[in-house]
């Protein structure tokens, strides 16, 4: 998986809102139509882009499959996401430690 695999999935709403509801936990297809807009194969379409986007896995529990969220796919868009905050962080430091040239003082008259 790479960060624009998973910047891609999550690019429609539909998808980021089954990625968020699986934020609550390991959820089947049928649970998580049950609170979408869409039907049970548009959800499993869903579920599908974003497993091979490595953001889902699933796993066999009784006759259904259940997802929920992958961390290890997770770590890479995040690593990604946090090299902008620690460039930003370097470059405000840097800023903050810029030495200052000091404001020239207006004589009395």
């Amino acid at each position: 998986m790479t960060y624009e695999n998973a910047l891609a999935a999550l690019a429609d709403p539909t998808r980021r809102a089954v990625f968020e509801r699986l934020r609550q936990g390991p959820a089947s297809v049928g649970e998580i139509a049950a609170e979408m807009p869409v039907s049970r194969p548009a959800v499993s379409q869903h579920l599908k882009v974003l497993k091979e986007a490595g953001l889902v896995c699933n796993k066999a529990e009784g006759m259904s499959r259940l997802y929920e969220l992958n961390p290890d796919g997770l770590a890479e868009l995040r690593a990604w996401l946090d090299r902008f905050w620690s460039e930003s962080l370097a470059a405000f430091k840097s800023e903050v430690e810029r030495p200052t040239q000091p404001k020239p003082t207006r004589r009395k008259q």
